[in-house]
């Protein structure tokens, strides 16, 4: 076993331990909102939103993009769980911004191992192994950080399974102050059309 896991499953017993109350928090959000944010390991939305358990929904990927994926989250989330306001938050130095689709399709075409960057390439530490169906994917990199907020609350909120009653948001977290920096013309295109 790793020392990850050894080290997780370490950390759960004493956390479920102290579970206690927690069995009885209901399944529906208890503060009616869901988040969609990126998958760096510098954010926890638990601490910049003030969360604790079931307070609201989290969803992650990678760019923290409106992918259909996480659409059918938000969707869900709305429908059946009753959220009645979303917020994409995305951040500053997002590791989306540092490639295209191309180069990560290149990447993966010759080594599905970790690749390395120097601070103006990419590049694999071997060959061998790789596959060429990274081409077909859409990978959403980000060159315009406040744009692709702009984008994905736009591509929410014009969605035709997305009640025009849920309001969306559009925020930057900023991984240097750790502040959340409303952008403006996000939050403004993902008005409740009832507002």
């Amino acid at each position: 076993m790793s020392d990850i896991k050894n080290q997780i499953l370490k950390a759960n017993q004493s956390y479920a331990d102290g579970f206690g109350d927690k069995a009885d928090l209901p399944m529906p959000p208890g503060r009616k909102f869901a988040i969609l944010t990126c998958i760096d390991a510098r954010l926890d939305p638990a601490q910049f939103a003030g969360l604790t358990e079931g307070d609201a929904h989290v969803f992650r990927n990678a760019g923290g993009r409106a992918t259909d994926d996480a659409i059918r989250s938000l969707v869900v989330s709305h429908k059946m769980l009753g959220t009645r306001e979303w917020f994409v938050i995305h951040h500053t130095d997002c590791g989306m911004e540092y490639f295209d689709d191309a180069t990560i399709a290149g990447l993966l075409k010759t080594s599905l191992k970790t690749a390395t960057y120097d601070g103006k390439l990419w590049r694999n530490q071997d060959s061998g192994g790789g596959s060429t169906e990274a081409q077909f994917v859409r990978w959403l990199s980000i060159s315009d950080p406040e744009a692709a907020v702009v984008e994905d609350v736009q591509r929410i909120r014009n969605h035709p399974l997305v009640s025009p009653e849920v309001r969306i948001y559009g925020f930057l977290f900023d991984v240097k102050t750790g502040q959340l920096i409303e952008i403006e013309e996000a939050s403004e295109a993902g008005q409740a059309r009832s507002d």
